[in-house]
């Protein structure tokens, strides 16, 4: 419990206590003593009330509190201690609601620090000892181990090093450094232990750079100021006014006092907070964990937005995207490519040798158990499976032991400029496909997107690490206003710094490159499901829900909040004004008036609760059980073969002959009526309708229902264009026409499955 949540709580229960012990004794016949009582009740809120004013005159800053200081001092210096303590009470009770909307977690760096490492294993006089991180000096001979954290910048002495160095880059993909190859504190060793020399202390290495920037960040960083503290600017000058006006003209100073008394600006002082509060578990209840009103307020405002690529636009681990069999010698399909691939990568603890069992895993593929497995770290794995000798890894590995083809070189030379990683395999010697691994974007990131700019936000910007080429790649078609690729963590930092300039700015990232960058934002929004510790503590908003799209639901939360706070805070300003009047002019006592506040207060806090009424910020009106989701994406994934088997038919046909073409055609014709075509139509009698009932309209699926006509009509295409090759096998143009058709059913396949995806995302239930 932090200490401003403690001491609201105590000066709360002072004053309630001496409210409701002076009453007591009023009725028991003492009014001496409750006066007596409720007097001492409305002492401590007095003293927190001076402690706060004399804080913000010293910051040049004029709040709601100097008309709250101003009437219970003039309720206890003309003996109306009722009102003294009612009023004490109630401005008690906002500094408590006030408090808990603002108690937020640490944002000491604890976490970050926690990554850290708090030892090294060094050499020191040929013996491998523990040290501290402050011993260890420029020449030391480190070993890391696999899952550490390197401890300071140094060079490799091994021949193999593998490194996951997505929180200090971004990039999600391992990177793998040969001896002599200078590597960066705050990597993850994701490969074999491997040694290596500190070139710089662990104090002046990159890791410890990007705390002090995270350091630096949130101390330079402004508060917010408090939404009730901007109307406080006219309106407390106009409550002394008026009240200095009834003081003149009646004579009387109880109706100065009555005046300042309903003036207490109770809306501003609970309705703000109430909506808070309540925003803040509406959102906590939607997997968003707001961890202060100041960043609820701050989002409410923000238009310009930064994104991270790897893990927040993206879903920052591997994922195969495409088998490629261009040129291979070895005959066999894809679906037996990464059964003896995936096999064998099981026996590998490399993050790429993962994705490629999880994406067999996926397909449903039985896997084998090979012999003779041997590995070089980083480079490749060897091994026997039913009686064939596989080779599986980078290029220069699998050339060793199988000859490659030209046009694999080309292949390389593209996927390293979109950030692909290429898994090739051998077979007995004989090159047999590549595996394209990436980090594909997440499925509803496009929507998510849409929803941003549904919510007013104006300005989307990707703020990267990675490489130019495959941040565009992965920005095409999202509606991103700007790229900004190869950013360290100062140049984040240093562009968020810039943006704040021009407008309330929010920085939405996962790893610990972009902590400095979070902590500088208005609003640092960090997706915590998977990411960096360190970014979720210096992010003032955390997605639990692995989900971009709760972006967009916070951000309509917070709007809906603000909205229904300046409602409450309009409505009770407009009842005060009236109050204060009928007080100017003799109508309400002092204590009368604290009760018509109270009862303003109700009124105020009632309309502010609405916020817990929200509706989520989503395109469909009821949901589709969890579980007949993943039955649809079950059944998507059992069809990716199918769509591996298409993209290498059109690979394989510009080099085949017609005649040598026609069975190969046969078969994909075969697959596609046995396996696709019936997936389509019981889509289209059985799913969509279900569907288009959640989403509402007359017909919201019309535009996919018109997919599956393309999709049918090209099949027709394709199969007719079987039935003339058969009758005119020598006929070129006849399969250059065919592989553009299946050009374009390949296409639009891709095309709608991933906006089917989208469709069953947006209609999950949470």
């Amino acid at each position: 419990m932090n200490r401003s949540w403690l001491a609201a709580l105590i000066v709360f229960l002072f004053c309630l206590a001496g409210l409701l012990g002076g009453g007591v004794l009023w009725l028991a016949g003492s009014p001496e003593s409750a006066s007596w009582l409720w007097m001492a009740g409305g002492i401590p809120a007095l003293i927190d009330l001076l402690h706060r004013t004399w804080g913000a005159l010293r910051r040049r800053e004029a709040g709601v509190d100097v008309l709250a200081l101003i009437s219970i001092a003039g309720a206890l210096l003309m003996q109306q201690a009722l009102t003294a303590s009612v009023i004490a009470a109630m401005l008690a009770s906002g500094r408590l609601l006030e408090s808990f909307a603002e108690r937020r977690a640490g944002r000491e760096m604890s976490a970050l620090l926690g990554r850290a490492p708090r030892s090294a294993r060094c050499y020191r006089k040929g013996a491998l000892v523990e040290v501290p991180l402050d011993e260890i000096v420029p020449g030391d001979r480190l070993l890391i181990r696999r899952g550490e954290i390197i401890a300071a910048d140094g060079t490799t002495i091994t021949e193999h090093a593998v490194l996951d160095e997505s929180a200090l880059t971004g990039e999600a993909l391992p990177v793998t450094y040969r001896g002599g190859d200078p590597v960066r504190s705050g990597s993850m060793n994701a490969g074999d232990a491997f040694e290596m020399v500190a070139t710089a202390t662990a104090a002046n290495s990159t890791f410890s750079g990007i705390v002090k920037l995270v350091e630096a960040a949130q101390h330079s960083k402004a508060p917010a100021a408090r939404l009730a503290d901007r109307y406080a600017l006219w309106f407390v000058p106009l409550a002394l006014g008026l009240s200095g006006a009834a003081w003149l003209f009646s004579g009387d100073p109880l109706r100065a006092l009555a005046v300042v008394v309903v003036a207490t600006p109770c809306p501003l002082i609970l309705a703000v907070p109430v909506a808070v509060v309540s925003a803040i578990s509406r959102c906590a209840q939607r997997g968003i964990l707001v961890k202060g009103g100041g960043a609820l307020e701050a989002l409410a405002s923000a238009r310009n937005l930064f994104f991270d690529k790897t893990g927040t636009l993206t879903g920052g681990q591997a994922r195969l995207i495409r088998i490629d069999r261009t040129g291979a010698a070895a005959r066999i399909d894809d679906t037996e490519l990464l059964r003896l691939t995936a096999s064998l990568e099981q026996m590998s603890h490399h993050v790429i040798a993962g994705a490629v069992v999880a994406a067999a895993r996926a397909r449903s593929i039985p896997l084998g158990v090979p012999d003779e497995v041997s590995e070089i770290p980083g480079a490749g794995v060897s091994g026997t499976l039913d009686g064939q000798r596989l080779l599986v890894g980078t290029y220069d590995y699998v050339t060793r032991g199988a000859e490659v083809p030209a046009p694999v070189r080309d292949l390389l030379d593209r996927t390293a400029v979109e950030g692909t990683a290429a898994v090739l395999v051998a077979v007995d010697g004989r090159y047999a496909g590549t595996l394209l691994m990436a980090d594909a974007l997440r499925t509803e990131a496009p929507r998510a997107l849409r929803l941003l700019r549904k919510t007013g936000v104006r300005r989307i910007v990707m703020l990267t690490g990675d490489r130019r080429e495959v941040a565009e790649t992965i920005a095409v078609g999202l509606n991103i206003d700007e790229v900004l690729a190869e950013q360290t963590p100062a140049d984040k930092l240093a562009a968020i710094t810039a943006a704040r300039e021009s407008g309330p700015t929010v920085m939405v990232g996962d790893g610990v490159n972009d902590a400095p960058a979070l902590a500088a934002a208005t609003v640092g929004v960090a997706m915590g499901a998977r990411g960096a510790t360190a970014s979720a503590e210096a992010a003032g908003i955390v997605l639990l829900a692995d989900r971009l799209d709760r972006l967009a639901e916070a951000l309509h939360i917070a709007h809906q909040a603000r909205r229904i706070a300046l409602q409450s805070v309009f409505a009770g300003m407009g009842f005060s004004l009236l109050a204060m009047l009928a007080a100017a002019f003799g109508f309400l006592a002092p204590l009368y008036g604290a009760l018509v506040q109270e009862a303003i207060d109700v009124a105020v806090i009632i309309n502010a609760l609405r916020v817990l009424r929200i509706r989520p910020l989503r395109a469909a009106r009821h949901r589709l059980a969890a579980a007949d989701v993943e039955r649809l994406r079950a059944e998507h994934q059992r069809l990716a073969p199918v769509l591996d088997h298409l993209d290498t038919a059109i690979g394989r046909l510009a080099s085949m002959r017609p005649h040598e073409a026609l069975p190969a055609l046969m078969a994909l014709d075969t697959i596609l009526q046995e396996q696709l075509l019936p997936h389509e139509s019981a889509d289209d009698r059985d799913v969509y309708p279900a569907i288009a009932g959640l989403l509402g309209g007359d017909d919201p699926m019309a535009a996919m229902s018109h997919a599956h006509r393309e999709i049918f009509r090209l099949h027709r295409s394709f199969s007719a264009g079987i039935a003339r090759l058969k009758t005119q096998p020598a006929d070129t143009a006849l399969l250059h026409e065919l592989q553009r058709g299946l050009h374009a059913l390949d296409a639009i396949l891709r095309l709608h499955f991933a906006q089917e995806e989208e469709i069953y995302q947006s209609v999950t239930e949470d």
